[in-house]
This record gives structure tokens, sequence and C-alpha cells, in this order.
């Protein structure tokens, strides 16, 4: 008996999708080579991932709360966390006092948050800052759009650990508790490989 075509597809249709779940599932699982600091994956860092083929950190001139021109090779010497960040992102928005709490903590020569801004006008973000009192995180848009393809970031918010030569130690790829205990663990371990 011969089988209609839409009779197939709709067989194929739910296989395709377990087979596309158990794909994701297990590159999750799978997080190739351990980085070094990976040890530190756990509790509130769960999330943080050191990927085998991490791209370069980007070279672009973004523009600072003044007009001004930074680039993340500015930071050379320190460790950073470049945090990519939007207003309309709500997991990005809950994110942002934890963020400042960890610069406030741990911010210093060593040391800085670097958050970088994907709205469409800078403005929103300046505002957004300035209401919620996080006055001692940078304000810098990323005008051309165009860091997520940069760092292969699959969605926001997506924080980046970098050494201090510009090199990925690792990355969350989702919100997490800046400003917790775990965090600092994992910071403060960058910071001594670093020196």
């Amino acid at each position: 008996m011969k089988m209609s075509p839409l009779k197939a597809a709709l067989i194929a249709m739910p296989l395709i999708g377990i087979a596309g779940l158990l794909y994701v599932v297990f590159s999750a699982m799978d997080k190739g080579e351990t980085g070094p600091l990976d040890s530190y994956a756990h509790g509130e860092m769960r999330a943080f991932v050191s990927i085998d083929d991490a791209p370069s950190q980007p070279d672009l001139a973004y523009v600072d709360g003044e007009g001004g021109e930074v680039r993340l090779s500015d930071y050379r010497g320190q460790v950073i966390l470049v945090n990519y960040w939007a207003t309309w992102c709500g997991p990005c928005v809950e994110e942002m006092p934890a963020l400042s709490e960890l610069q406030a903590e741990l911010g210093g020569d060593d040391f800085q948050v670097v958050t970088v801004t994907l709205d469409r006008s800078i403005e929103d973000a300046r505002e957004f800052l300035t209401r919620m009192e996080l006055g001692n995180l940078p304000l810098i848009h990323d005008v051309t759009f165009s860091s997520p393809s940069q760092v292969r970031a699959i969605g926001l918010p997506m924080s980046i650990l970098y050494d201090g030569q510009g090199r990925e130690i690792g990355r969350v790829p989702a919100p997490a508790e800046w400003n917790s205990e775990d965090a600092y663990a994992l910071i403060r371990a960058a910071i001594r490989r670093n020196i």
C-alpha cells in the first residue's frame, strides 16, 4: 500500500523533532576539552563553558557614553567579563544589577565588567542604567550590531570572560548570578591566572 506524501510528512516531522532535540541535548552535554577554569562551572556558574574553537575577541570600534571610540583591546592586561545585553531583553535587565555588584566588588586594575548594549539607540541603555542606578557599569554601544555573530552568541545575554591577552577563557550563554560567591571565585581564579 502506497503512503501519501502528507501522511509520510506527518510521520517524519515528530521523528525529525526528536532527533533535533537529542542533538541539542547531547551537544550541550559535550563541552569538548576542558578549559583551565572549568572546575568553577558549578553552583551559580554551572552554565560556564570553555569552547575548543573560541572565536577571536571582536576588534570592533564601539561607541562609549560620550561618543568616543572604545575597543575591547583597550582593556589589554586586564581580565574582562564582556556582557552583551539590551534593554528589550528581560533576562539581560534582570542580570544587570548582579553585574554591577560584581564590578563594585572586584573591578579595578586587574578586572573590569564591560557591558556592551545592542539596543537600537545608546539613549535607551543610558536611560536604563541611570534609572537603575548602575553608574559603575560602562555605557558602550555596538552600533554595528555585529558582536553577537562574531562571538557566536545564540542569544542574549551572553557573557564572555577574556584574559589579559584578549583570549577567551570561557562563556556563560545565559543569565547568571554574577554577585554570587561562585562567580567571585571564578573571576578571582581568572585574575590569579592572569598575573
